[in-house]
């Protein structure tokens, strides 16, 4: 895996190319006009994306179907000398369709204990909870 960052201004903005030519822009996000996410907000992210396609792919292969999908992600840091890095990052996954609450449950279950190499990376420094929502309603995380 290599990723390429460019500077593409005299300030923050860096564009990041994967093998496959696919982009996103980073930028220093305390600054005005900034064109990009932040480098901590791009982790948030990459959590976020790499669980939803495990949970998706998860509820795929069991039939479930699934009209609406999305995930909020917030992060706790932490001050370390000059650095703040995260401490805890919270996921909500609100999903919507016909779908199995107990199934879902278990699919974000299985991302973070197995699959997600994301949060795998993050967990050894990083306390990362979800909660799952089907319908709108909680999944209680003992079903």
């Amino acid at each position: 895996m290599k990723i390429t960052l460019n500077r593409i201004n005299n300030d923050f903005l860096f564009e990041c190319t994967n093998s496959q030519g696919n982009s996103i822009f980073l930028d220093n996000t305390s600054q005005p006009g900034a064109k990009g996410v932040s480098p901590m907000e791009s982790i948030l992210m990459a959590v976020a994306g790499c669980s939803g396609i495990d949970i998706v792919s998860i509820l795929k292969k069991q039939r479930q179907e699934i009209t609406h999908f999305k995930a909020e992600v917030e992060g706790e840091r932490i001050p370390m000398g000059d650095a703040k890095p995260f401490k805890a990052i919270k996921l909500k996954f609100l999903l919507e369709g016909n779908i199995d609450p107990k199934k879902a449950q278990k699919a974000a279950q299985l991302s973070f204990e197995k699959y997600c190499s994301v949060s795998k990376t993050l967990e050894p420094s990083v306390e990362i909870g979800y909660e799952v929502f089907v319908n709108r309603e909680m999944v209680p995380p003992s079903i």
